[in-house]
């Protein structure tokens, strides 16, 4: 019996879409997500950082993405993400900007710069209330329509928000089906939907994993690896909601403490001014010679 694979999990990513015997799928997919006009198709990509087992050896999550340069010299950076946490936008722009920055050395010009786009498959939502699974972001001044370059090109892709279709009716959506839904296929009986000269190679690399005894074991341990990261992050969350809770709740009993501490100051006030009063009262009698103590 075949095991069935998750092609979401990064070791099996990287082989999909980052290795040299697999480029064209790479070349499929950037064409598939970017949707560039037909005259602008990326026709060849170099990886600069091809699959190798060895990275991925070990029970430590590291960042492990896909890199390539086309012809034009434009640089891309391919990431799968199943566990979303607090700062991961800030991640996905520090990740972009050290492509960009490695690209010219002290001295060089900047003209030597090329556009680097970042997809960024995310196994989760970064942003609930937006319906859309495909967000593209850019350098774009909204007021006066303006893009301050295209050198910056970040792709989110919501796996989640992406709805289940019928009819696949373009490369992407064929892309995002696998990487949504592919870790349920019976790979002796793959959907038609994944019945493409593209899709039968990618079956090829999840059938590797699943009958190759160290391809296998590897898998294994880097999904055991996916767990524990899920299970920190979950157990980070659940300990930064209680220590927010707690922070909230000691503020409440300090503005009750502070509540109670002016009722008090309020009442002592009113006591002493009447006290007052009635002093100044008895003092007004007895200076017009009424003494109630004779009364």
């Amino acid at each position: 019996m075949k095991h069935k694979i998750n092609p979401a999990v990064d070791c099996v990513f990287k082989a999909i879409l980052g290795s040299e015997e697999n480029k064209n799928l790479l070349i499929h997919f950037l064409n598939a997500i970017l949707e560039p006009e037909e005259g602008s198709l990326i026709k060849d990509v170099l990886i600069t950082n091809p699959y190798n087992e060895r990275e991925f050896i070990g029970d430590k999550m590291t960042i492990v993405d896909v890199k390539a340069i086309d012809e034009k010299g434009y640089h891309y950076q391919i990431e799968i993400q199943l566990a979303i946490h607090a700062a991961l936008s800030a991640r996905i722009l520090y990740t972009w900007s050290s492509i960009y920055h490695s690209q010219i050395q002290e001295g060089d010009s900047y003209q030597k710069l090329k556009p680097v786009i970042s997809i960024w498959l995310l196994n989760g939502t970064l942003f609930e209330n937006v319906e859309a699974y495909h967000l593209p972001f850019s350098l774009y001044n909204e007021r006066h329509q303006v893009v301050l370059t295209n050198h910056i090109s970040i792709h989110l892709l919501q796996l989640p928000k992406w709805e289940s279709k019928e009819t696949i009716t373009t490369e992407k959506d064929r892309w995002i089906y696998l990487f949504k839904e592919g870790k349920d296929v019976d790979l002796d009986n793959p959907p038609e939907t994944l019945d493409t000269e593209e899709m039968r190679q990618v079956m090829n690399v999840l059938h590797r994993f699943s009958e190759n005894k160290t391809d296998y074991l590897l898998y294994q341990s880097r999904l055991d690896a996916v767990f524990k990261e899920n299970t920190y992050i979950h157990e980070l969350e659940e300990a930064k909601k209680g220590m927010e809770q707690a922070i909230k709740e000691k503020e409440l009993e300090r503005r009750e403490k502070e509540r109670e501490r002016k009722e008090k100051e309020q009442e002592k006030k009113e006591k002493e001014e009447a006290q007052e009063k009635l002093n100044n009262l008895l003092l007004s009698l007895k200076e017009k010679g009424i003494n109630l103590d004779d009364v």
